[in-house]
C-alpha cells in the first residue's frame, strides 16, 4: 500500500501495516506556558481536541479527571472545540509560535508545518515502549524522518453510509460500486421521492471528499503525488474530477438548504441521515456516532460501502481516503503531557473508547473489542485497502489544504468551473513553493 500527501509509506510497508489491521492575546499567550504551574502549585496541561458529541465528550473528560487523581500534582485543563473552529484557532496558534501542551492532530503537511517551525515535541524514544503493538498504518501520518511526533487514538477512512430501507424502497439491489451506477442510484432515489445526499454544504470540508476522491479515482494516487510535488494540479484528471462532480451536483442530489446546513448541528447533514431524511452521507469512521448524537440513528438500517471507482480511471476501488486522529505535544511542554497521552492510551480505556464512542481501534491488542458490523467495515477495507491518501486539507500545506476546501465549495454552489478550482489550487500551491 502506498501512503500518499506529505507522509508516505513505502508499498511494501503499507501492506505489511494493513495486513496487520479568532483568538485573543491572552488565550495566545496562555498556551503553551503550562510548565510554569498556577497560584495553586499544580502544574497544568492544557489539552485542545475536537471530540464534540456524546459519549466520547464525557469519556475523555472522565480521563482526565481520572489522571488527575493518580496525580495530585498536575490539573488537566480541557479545550473542547468544533472541527472548523479548531483548524482556525490552531492556525493562529502556530504563527504564534504558541501551542497548547496537548493538542489533535491529522498529520500529514500541517503537523510537518508545525516541526518546521521547531514548535513539536519529538516523541519517538518517549513512547515507544508502549506504542509497539499498535498498527503501522495508523503511525505513518506522524512520523517524519523516522520520528514519532504524535500518538493516534483512532484510524479510519472515509466512505459511503448510507440507509437501507431507503435504498430498499428506491429499489435498490445493492451499493453501487462503479460511478455511472452511483449516478443511477441517485436517480432512482430521486424518482422514489428520496433525498439521495446530506451534505453539509456550510463547513466545505465534507464537500472536498467527493472531489478527492473523484480525483483518487481518475488520475490515480501517483498522479496526486505528482501535483503535490510539482504544485500543478491542472492536469486533465483534476479536471475529469471537477467534471464528475459537477455531473452528480448536475442531479441536484443534496437535501433543501444543504448550502447553508452544518455537519454536526440539529439541522446538518449528520441529522439528516440519522432522522432518514437523506439515503446517504460521503463521511469518516465517526459517522455513526454523529448521526445518533445530532439526530436519532438509524441502527439496522445502516450500511457502508467505498467510494466507487471511475471507469476508464486510473485509481482502483481498493483505494482509500482518510486517516484519523492522534495527539502531538508542543516543544517544551511539562512531562506530565507525556505522562497523560500514556494514560490515555491504557488497553483498559481504549478498548472502551472502541466499544462505546466506535473508534476504530489503533492497537492490535484492541481490535478485539470492535464488535460493530459496520465499524468492522471499515476496517476490514482499511486492511485490504492498496493504496492510502491522507486528507487533502490534511496531507498539503494549510493555505494548500484551505484553497481546496474553498474552491471545491464554489465547484459545488455553481459559481467555478471543474478547470477554474484546479488552476486556484495551483496557484496557491506555487506560491507555497516560492
Amino acid at each position: 500500500m502506498r501512503a500518499l500527501g506529505n507522509t508516505s509509506l513505502s508499498r511494501r510497508g503499507f501492506m505489511a501495516a494493513s495486513a496487520a489491521t479568532g483568538l485573543g492575546a491572552a488565550a495566545l499567550s496562555a498556551c503553551g506556558s503550562s510548565d510554569s504551574g498556577n497560584s495553586s502549585g499544580k502544574t497544568t496541561v492544557e489539552w485542545w481536541n475536537i471530540t464534540t458529541t456524546q459519549p466520547a465528550k464525557k469519556l475523555w473528560a472522565q480521563r482526565a479527571r481520572e489522571f488527575e487523581a493518580a496525580h495530585p500534582d498536575v490539573k488537566i485543563k480541557v479545550v473542547t472545540l468544533e472541527n472548523e473552529a479548531y483548524k482556525s484557532k490552531m492556525t493562529a496558534l502556530t504563527t504564534s509560535g504558541k501551542l497548547p501542551d496537548i493538542f489533535h492532530t491529522w498529520g500529514g503537511g500541517v503537523l510537518q508545518q508545525q516541526i518546521d517551525a521547531g514548535l513539536v515535541e519529538d516523541l519517538t524514544d518517549k513512547v515507544a515502549p508502549w506504542t509497539k503493538q499498535y498498527v503501522p498504518a495508523a503511525l505513518a501520518a506522524y512520523r517524519f524522518d523516522d520520528k514519532t511526533y504524535a500518538v493516534p487514538f483512532d484510524i479510519g477512512m472515509v466512505g459511503f453510509w448510507y440507509n437501507k430501507a431507503l435504498f430498499a424502497k428506491a429499489e435498490i439491489a445493492s451499493p453501487p460500486t462503479t460511478w455511472s451506477a452511483y449516478l443511477d442510484a441517485v436517480k432512482a432515489l430521486k424518482s422514489a421521492g428520496i433525498t439521495p445526499i446530506a451534505l453539509a454544504g456550510k463547513e466545505k470540508w465534507p464537500g472536498m471528499y467527493y472531489w478527492a476522491y473523484l480525483a483518487m479515482r481518475v488520475a490515480g494516487l501517483d498522479a496526486m503525488q505528482k501535483a503535490a510535488t510539482d504544485a500543478d494540479f491542472t492536469g486533465e484528471g483534476f479536471v475529469k474530477a471537477g467534471e464528475h462532480l459537477k455531473e452528480l451536483v448536475a442531479l441536484e442530489p443534496f437535501q433543501k438548504g444543504f448550502l447553508g446546513a452544518a455537519y454536526s448541528t440539529p439541522n446538518g447533514e449528520a441529522a439528516a441521515m440519522g432522522n432518514g431524511k437523506a439515503a446517504m452521507e460521503l463521511m469518516g469512521q465517526w459517522a455513526p456516532v454523529v448521526e445518533g448524537d445530532a439526530g436519532k440513528g438509524i441502527g439496522k438500517d445502516l450500511g457502508f460501502f467505498s467510494f466507487p471507482a471511475v471507469e476508464g480511471g486510473q485509481g482502483a476501488l481498493t483505494e482509500v481516503f482518510g486517516g484519523g486522529g492522534g495527539h502531538a505535544v508542543r516543544k517544551g511542554a511539562p512531562d506530565a503531557a507525556v505522562e497523560f497521552l500514556k494514560f490515555f492510551a491504557e488497553k483498559e480505556f481504549a478498548a472502551k473508547l472502541v466499544k462505546d464512542t466506535g473508534l476504530i481501534p489503533v492497537s492490535k491488542d484492541v481490535r478485539s473489542a470492535l464488535t460493530d458490523a459496520n465499524l468492522t467495515a471499515v476496517s476490514d477495507a482499511l486492511n485490504s485497502a492498496t493504496g492510502f491518501q491522507l486528507y487533502l486539507d490534511q496531507a498539503y500545506a494549510p493555505a494548500v489544504g484551505q484553497e481546496i476546501n474553498d474552491s471545491v465549495a464554489a465547484l459545488i454552489a455553481g459559481s467555478k468551473s471543474p478547470q477554474q478550482v484546479t488552476r486556484s489550487v495551483t496557484e496557491v500551491a506555487k506560491s507555497e513553493k516560492s
